[in-house]
């Protein structure tokens, strides 16, 4: 896919990639093939999902003159008062996203645990100095999912593709991942099992350490009396673990909109 101008880098996130018309360049990140071509009067993007090994590590970028095979659908973007400049930026999902342990696990009256979870993102493409988004690619094929008591109650949610984990050296470190940690306080006089749990992804803002790597805010969960009076605070910044952290990314939705942080309360656990 690459000519012989071309040669490979690791991609970075919320940088200002400079291209000149006719150039293209192409990522490989997660589980998607990226092509962004500048012209002179557009811009054209060509997204292709790919068969890699279970869990990629590496984002590879290459910029040249080489487009991928014409079977690859193309879209177009009018250009507008940029300066050939692209960034990428990644994004939480737009769904709550059902997380599992490892396997499951029963947290005992009165305790604690902190489950680590690496979810994938979601890859915005913004072209110009006033970062104008032209589209927005999962990095891993999305999977639905219900969480809730019945067919009628409960809500649409990502699957998440990776398990939480207790031990935060067990989650991988990845560039198309972002770790969330999620503590869960079992207030109740019985024990509670945890099989599954609803994360409000919408929520989450994403920063990003000296190591280049995504981390959001941790999220605590207290269950007092059943699974449906769990109270949920989502915290300030990052945990002391991640190091220090610049923000890259604001969550997709604000906490003051309550009405959806409410129904992530009735529906936290299938």
């Amino acid at each position: 896919m690459t000519d012989v101008t071309e040669s490979q880098r690791d991609g970075v996130w919320a940088h200002p990639y400079q291209l000149v018309s006719g150039q293209t360049q192409q990522h490989q990140l997660g589980h998607t093939r990226l092509w962004v071509t500048l012209l002179d009067l557009e811009w054209q993007i060509r997204e292709q999902k790919i068969d890699v090994e279970s869990d990629p590590q590496h984002w590879l970028e290459a910029t040249g003159h080489t487009l991928p095979s014409a079977d690859i659908a193309v879209q177009r973007f009018v250009r507008s008062n940029d300066n050939g400049t692209v960034s990428f930026y990644p994004a939480m999902a737009s769904l709550p996203t059902v997380i599992r342990p490892f396997q499951p696990l029963t947290i005992p009256p009165g305790a604690r645990c902190v489950l680590y979870v690496g979810t994938a993102l979601w890859m915005k493409v913004c072209v110009g100095e006033d970062k104008v988004e032209l589209a927005e690619v999962p990095l891993a094929p999305p999977s639905l999912t219900w969480l809730g008591r019945n067919t009628r109650e409960g809500e649409l949610c990502y699957a998440s593709s990776t398990y939480g984990r207790l031990a935060l050296e067990a989650v991988p470190k990845r560039p198309w991942r972002a770790v969330t940690p999620v503590t869960i306080i079992n207030s109740r006089e019985k024990s509670l099992l945890l099989e599954r749990f609803s994360m409000p992804t919408p929520l989450l803002s994403l920063y990003r350490n000296e190591k280049g790597q995504l981390w959001t805010p941790g999220i605590t969960v207290e269950c007092e009396t059943d699974m449906s009076s769990a109270s949920l605070q989502i915290a300030s910044s990052v945990i002391a673990e991640a190091g220090p952290c610049e923000a890259i990314a604001p969550a997709r939705e604000r906490l003051a909109r309550g009405r959806r942080l409410v129904r992530a309360f009735d529906h936290m656990f299938g």
